[in-house]
């Protein structure tokens, strides 16, 4: 079965090598999916010397048009009857725990989507830590996941976790429309519109800072909010 491992990239030369070179550490048979969504920074340039003759594919963007659309853009090089895995380029996600998401994917016929959770089977000072010690982030992240729960009448810790594995088959069926952060709430809700059930499974986390490049604003939860409510009744 073939691994596809799509990271979508924007202004992360800090981290894009290191996170490139872990995933083809790990001793598993990936493809790699890299792309690059308008970066200003450098890691354009970088990706084209360093990287890019040692993945499978690589995206290169002109222009910044966000997370969702960056993830869209994969789906034409993804086959039939694989995995995909969502990896960011910031290393906020261990890579290491591809292998724990696989292994339970392929033991598990029965099992279609995993979520890797930054809440699940944690107590709550690991949270904290790995949080930056924000109750404000961590308190917005459990209201988000109860209102997707509800409307979506899903069970998740972390509806929200960047970490999504899926069988291709079910990731190309999805069509995708937000182009930005709201990729998460609008394929959790397709999902759940499907009726397909979601397994959760712990793993690692170390959030950054604005001053290390977090990208995620306040704003972003009104807008995963209005999308949520817009693909469960609108769409």
């Amino acid at each position: 079965m073939n691994i596809y491992v799509v990271v979508p990239c924007f202004n992360e030369i800090r981290t894009i090598k290191k996170l490139i070179e872990s995933l083809i550490d790990i001793k598993l048979k990936i493809k790699i999916i890299l792309i690059d969504d308008g970066s200003t920074d450098g890691t354009k340039q970088l990706i084209s010397k360093y990287l890019q003759k040692k993945i499978y594919k690589f995206i290169n963007l002109k222009q910044n048009n966000g997370k969702g659309y960056a993830i869209n853009c994969s789906k034409k090089y993804i086959k039939k009857n694989s995995y995909v895995i969502i990896q960011d380029a910031d290393l906020e996600y261990d890579p290491k725990d591809l292998n724990k998401l696989y292994n339970y994917f392929k033991k598990n016929k029965d099992v279609n989507i995993v979520y890797g959770s930054r809440f699940l089977n944690k107590k709550f000072s690991n949270v904290y830590h790995s949080f930056g010690k924000s109750l404000i982030r961590i308190i917005g992240n459990k209201l988000l996941t109860k209102f997707s729960n509800i409307l979506n009448n899903q069970n998740l810790t972390d509806a929200h976790t960047c970490y999504k594995t899926f069988n291709s088959n079910i990731f190309r069926k999805i069509k995708l429309k937000e182009k930005g952060f709201s990729f998460c709430p609008e394929i959790n809700t397709k999902i759940a519109n499907e009726k397909i059930k979601i397994k959760e499974l712990p793993i690692k986390y170390f959030s950054r800072s604005k001053e290390m490049g977090k990208k995620i604003t306040y704003l972003d939860a009104f807008y995963a909010i209005k999308t949520i409510i817009v693909y469960k009744y609108f769409d």
